[in-house]
């Protein structure tokens, strides 16, 4: 594997900001070919990296859907994230962190520096850009900003704009986090950081992830089997739903920054296509819906699939039946494989040729 920072220059913000110096952490997963006939763009979820294996090794590997002996995988750290990306952490011309700051970023201005990123890499073209919830917004922004390089999208889990339910619970998540008073107003790099509050965030959010019929097949109303505890005990014991809720803030504050929840949140809470101007090249367009999310509801997956192909895009809609919820696409990544393995191409170098 190969990564890289790549300095990209400055970069003018879609919402009026502007970055002076941004740089793009990028790694490689495989050997590029003839200028990215077989690159696979993976960009990640919220709370994801460059390192595409890290997160998505049901996807990414030998034999796998995308087998990096076949394909160059590519992952980019997004505009705003924490893992070598500029982002609100980052040290801004002042030689201080942004923290509070950091400009109002969206996910459009996260596709052209990564768009900047891959051209300096000699990458002219993509076969596939795939990705889940947030990724998915990406994988559909490339199709929609840079057609002339993208072959074929696929965004699972998401759609053409987010949705009001989805922005009223990214409100509370990101109130949790500003509430907590070590965020001082996101200018905390100098002091203890916001633990209570991202964790309270993350917990928020795991909620809308998962979906009743997994929460019930997996915990029911059983005691945390993590402690011993017995919540008919004591009002400190807890459920053991309690404790995987607890369990997955601790993880996230262990590795993840604060105020790049709030940005990349917020992001998704402006992403919106629907508005978006005719185009003469239309890329192939695979939305993938998950029968138990409930953050980006199905019918809502399948209604952009069919505006998309009113609008000339040769665009079709899966489905991915889980009970895992939003998180099926990282869950279930055997029956995602499954689902998508007819419909994206062969890698392999006499396929190529």
């Amino acid at each position: 594997m190969i990564e890289r920072a790549i300095d990209v220059g400055p970069l003018d913000l879609v919402c009026g900001g502007r970055l002076e110096r941004v740089e793009q952490f990028v790694a490689l997963d495989g050997e590029l070919r003839n200028g990215g006939a077989n690159a696979v763009l993976l960009p990640h979820a919220l709370t994801g990296s460059a390192r595409v294996r890290d997160w998505w090794d049901g996807i990414v590997g030998p034999g796998k859907l995308f087998d990096p002996a076949e394909a160059c995988v590519i992952g980019i750290n997004v505009l705003g994230g924490c893992y070598g990306s500029t982002g609100p952490s980052s040290t801004a011309p002042d030689g201080k962190p942004y923290g509070s700051r950091w400009p109002l970023v969206t996910v459009r201005d996260m596709v052209a520096a990564q768009r900047r990123a891959l051209a300096a890499l000699g990458v002219e073209r993509i076969a596939v850009v795939m990705g889940g919830s947030l990724g998915g917004m990406q994988a559909l922004e490339w199709a929609l900003d840079y057609p002339e390089m993208v072959a074929h999208a696929i965004p699972i889990g998401s759609y053409d704009h987010f949705s009001a339910f989805g922005i009223a619970y990214n409100r509370v998540a990101l109130e949790a986090i500003r509430l907590d008073p070590n965020f001082r107003g996101g200018n905390f790099y100098d002091g203890e950081p916001p633990l209570a509050g991202l964790r309270l965030a993350r917990k928020i959010a795991m909620i809308t992830y998962k979906s009743d019929a997994l929460f019930t097949q997996r915990y029911e109303r059983k005691p945390n089997a993590r402690g011993g505890e017995d919540p008919y005990r004591s009002l400190a014991e807890r459920f053991d739903v309690e404790g995987y809720l607890d369990e997955q803030g601790d993880r996230l504050t262990a590795r993840f920054d604060a105020n790049t929840y709030i940005a990349l949140s917020r992001a998704m809470d402006l992403f919106e296509t629907r508005d978006r101007k005719e185009l003469d090249l239309r890329p192939k367009l695979t939305f993938v819906g998950i029968s138990s999310d409930i953050l980006f509801l199905p019918q809502y997956v399948h209604a952009a699939a069919i505006r998309l192909r009113e609008r000339g895009f040769k665009s079709e809609y899966l489905q991915l039946d889980s009970d895992h919820g939003h998180d099926a696409f990282l869950a279930d990544t055997d029956d995602l494989t499954r689902l998508l393995h007819p419909h994206v191409p062969s890698f392999a170098p006499a396929a190529a040729n």
